[in-house]
């Protein structure tokens, strides 16, 4: 469970530039992770990794 502070939710104490630095920071997190699996999958042919994962599994 969250930690709570007293009744509140430790996020109802956050103050809004600690708030927003939070949120571009996730965004930033985010857009590195979607770029990585973009990266993985480019100028690949349909169904190729398919057929790598099973070559690999036999």
């Amino acid at each position: 469970m969250t930690k709570r502070i007293g009744s509140k939710h430790i996020a109802q104490h956050r103050g809004k530039a600690e708030r927003i630095e939070i949120k571009r920071t996730n965004i930033a997190r985010e857009a590195v992770r979607q770029a990585e699996a973009r990266a993985k999958y480019r100028n690949v042919p349909k169904g190729l990794t398919k057929r790598q994962e099973a070559a690999s599994a036999a």
